[in-house]
């Protein structure tokens, strides 16, 4: 560790500097996460400006996922090599700028390249890949808790910010409230480029004092040839991968229709993204809970209990495709926004418990991708669903399809065998 953060590490104590990685951590998410899904509140008034159908809308956002995916892997080689003020700052960046100039466009090609292209860019490197990262270094116990609070600033974004958008989109149009994010973004850049990050990256005091300590040596393992290289050669790797990649194909199989299909379900566009932002309160409170669950309990009995709730959460939507009623949407609220984002604390923290070491970050990012791949096929399936039946039934069922194989590896990988109980954390499973 540089002098620089020896004297700054000097004047915090490990539990504040803890605190500040965690705060920074929920933060970003809530900016980032918060930002990019206020396309789906664009999405009706895109279509009445320019005429496309739900397809072509919806395959910004398939854009915008495959970009966030893909970014992840690159998101966290860039946060092993530069740290987190590289990372952060290119991400605060990249996403300002990218919704300032998305305020004047009026081909598809060009929102696929800025709102989708460079916003996943953007959204990825303000995600969990370096929050993950860089809370592993200071929570070693309680790493599920930890990750489920930072977790929780996705929920908030949406609670905040897209209601926000859509009371802006209303009031001033969807290109002025485009650019109002965008510079919001980049007034906070000034402020990011100040942070400690040098102390925050090198990670708790006692570690460096102690580098023998089993614990530490474990932390600081890196797999040979190389991490990333060694993850893909372990069927945990892929347990979790497929976790995350089904979880995301049936999570915006719906998530990217949900306003617009209660809009047209006879529910007012505000009362539609309130009732959005709804769920995403209940989302907090359910990633936070599901990480605190995971470290008592075990993983295999809370993903489970998140997973039958998002799937009484679709079976209300089902219903109420044919009978609307807001029983049934207050149903759906509570149940499948207790669930939303439940399982990504407990795959983050499984992966810092699996893959300790320097190259977390990037094997991290690896299996975000497949979650952000599988966002990007399910919001691109909802459209053309939605185009070839009239309806969203068919995203409905779809979406239930997904869930029983997104919990599978939980029940059936002996990778994930080890965690089905309470506290553990063994060596990596071949």
């Amino acid at each position: 560790m540089s002098t620089g953060a020896t004297t700054a590490g000097r004047r915090y104590s490990d539990s504040s500097l803890a605190g500040l990685a965690l705060l920074l951590g929920f933060l970003f998410n809530v900016a980032g996460r918060g930002v990019g899904d206020t396309y789906i509140v664009f999405l009706l008034p895109l279509s009445a400006e320019f005429g496309w159908n739900r397809s072509a809308i919806s395959s910004v956002y398939s854009v915008y996922m495959l970009s966030t995916g893909l970014s992840a892997p690159f998101v966290g080689m860039l946060f092993d090599r530069w740290g987190p003020r590289v990372v952060y700052s290119c991400g605060l960046a990249c996403l300002g700028s990218a919704y300032v100039l998305a305020g004047n466009l009026n081909q598809l090609w060009q929102f696929h390249l800025f709102v989708g292209v460079a916003g996943g860019m953007g959204v990825a490197a303000l995600g969990m890949v370096p929050a993950a990262s860089l809370i592993s270094r200071w929570f070693r116990g309680n790493t599920g808790t930890a990750i489920g609070i930072a977790y929780a600033g996705l929920g908030c974004g949406t609670l905040l910010i897209v209601p926000l958008a859509q009371y802006q989109s209303v009031s001033f149009g969807w290109r002025d409230t485009y650019q109002i994010l965008g510079a919001s973004l980049l007034v906070l850049l000034p402020f990011v480029l100040f942070m400690p990050w040098r102390v925050l990256r090198a990670g708790r005091r006692e570690d460096i004092q102690n580098p023998a300590a089993p614990e530490v040596i474990a932390a600081r393992a890196v797999p040979q040839p190389g991490p990333l290289r060694a993850a893909l050669k372990t069927r945990a790797f892929w347990s979790l991968a497929q976790v995350f990649c089904f979880t995301g194909v049936a999570m915006y199989t719906v998530l990217v229709q949900t306003i617009a299909f209660l809009i047209e379900s006879g529910f007012a566009p505000l009362e539609a993204a309130s009732a959005f932002g709804l769920a995403g309160i209940l989302s907090v409170i359910g990633v936070t809970a599901s990480g605190t669950l995971a470290d008592r309990i075990g993983y295999r009995r809370t993903v489970t209990a998140s997973f039958v709730c998002t799937m009484l959460g679709l079976i209300c939507l089902l219903v109420m495709s044919s009978y609307p009623s807001r029983w049934l949407l207050f149903g759906f609220i509570a149940l499948f926004g207790i669930a939303q984002g439940a399982r990504g604390p407990i795959v983050s923290s499984l992966c810092a418990k699996l893959f300790p070491g320097t190259g977390l970050a990037t094997i991290y990012g690896t299996i975000y991708a497949c979650m952000s791949v599988g966002a990007a096929v399910g919001s691109l399936i909802s459209g053309v669903l939605h185009d070839v039946t009239g309806g969203y039934q068919a995203s409905f069922i779809f979406a239930m399809l997904m869930v029983l194989i997104a919990i599978a590896p939980f029940w059936t990988s002996p990778a994930l065998r080890p965690f089905r109980g309470g506290r553990h954390a063994p060596n990596r499973t071949k």
